[in-house]
């Protein structure tokens, strides 16, 4: 059923993939490690140019989301306790104003498909199968990329192969999941948590249950998919920068937490019992006066 993405992540890769192996030129060192791995590395790459365009309608459906967030509000102190006629009432707000509350999650669930597509493809060099010309690999290009490795690990080893395919997917994994944490947390840090149940949902979701979830699941990625995932991270995070710099959003809401003072300072501060009240201000305007 996902035969078509894998064989379109194929032809991208492999095209950069030749390209790189061009000017490294055949038999070289260069040739059989940096040109795979600068070939994942443009795939990203290639992924987020395509995807700009849909990053700019999901900006705008950020701001169109926190200029509604005081009618918002006013919903749900309207509807407090009935969650039914306030779902309806933010429905219809969503409809009038032309405003989508998952457009934040969209490219995440389109390039979801094209993580498989990567994890399927760079997987099948760490098997050894004998199927080599599928999804229009040659037998040399194949055998080329299960020659590839990085600091001598391939780039088709996973965590569970022990050793140092072991200690580097294993830092690499520390890194991806760090970058996907912080690629939400600098969005959430600049917006604020948002009034919409939905969306806050959504927010929480992207960054603690991805990240979560990565501590189980990496083990199995194979350290091309490592370095497919990171690599997304490091440009999302610069993307992110430069639009929050160029085009920065409004706090979405929520009411600053009260300072809390401390007991024992409180305590200290508090005027003693039968002490006679100071009025500083008087005693100022007295000594000016005279």
């Amino acid at each position: 059923m996902m035969d078509w993405i894998y064989t379109i992540v194929s032809k991208v890769l492999l095209l950069w993939h030749s390209l790189f192996d061009k000017l490294w030129g055949d038999g070289t060192w260069l040739a059989t490690n940096w040109d795979w791995v600068l070939a994942i590395v443009f795939l990203v790459l290639t992924v987020r140019v395509l995807l700009f365009p849909l990053f700019i309608k999901q900006i705008r459906s950020q701001r169109a989301m926190q200029t509604l967030q005081p009618q918002l509000k006013a919903l749900q102190e309207k509807h407090k306790g009935d969650k039914e006629t306030l779902q309806r009432e933010m429905m219809e707000l969503y409809r009038r104003e032309k405003a989508n509350p998952l457009m934040g999650c969209l490219p995440l669930l389109i390039q979801m498909p094209i993580f498989f597509g990567v994890f399927h493809v760079i997987k099948r060099l760490g098997t050894g199968t004998v199927d080599e010309t599928l999804y229009g690999w040659t037998a040399a290009q194949f055998q080329s990329g299960m020659s590839a490795d990085l600091f001598g690990v391939s780039i088709g080893a996973t965590f569970r192969d022990g050793g140092t395919a072991a200690v580097l997917c294993g830092i690499l994994g520390v890194v991806m999941i760090i970058t996907t944490y912080m690629t939400s947390r600098q969005m959430i840090l600049k917006t604020g948590w948002s009034e919409d149940p939905t969306q806050k949902m959504m927010q929480k979701l992207m960054l603690y249950g991805i990240p979560a979830t990565l501590i189980i699941s990496a083990v199995a990625f194979p350290l091309g998919l490592i370095i497919y995932w990171t690599t997304t991270n490091l440009f999302t995070l610069g993307q992110q920068m430069w639009v929050l710099k160029k085009y920065p959003p409004p706090k979405m809401g929520g009411k600053p937490e009260p300072k809390v003072v401390d007991p024992e300072v409180a305590k200290a501060l508090a005027p003693k019992v039968g002490a006679k009240p100071t009025n500083a201000k008087r005693k100022t305007v007295k000594k000016n006066v005279g």
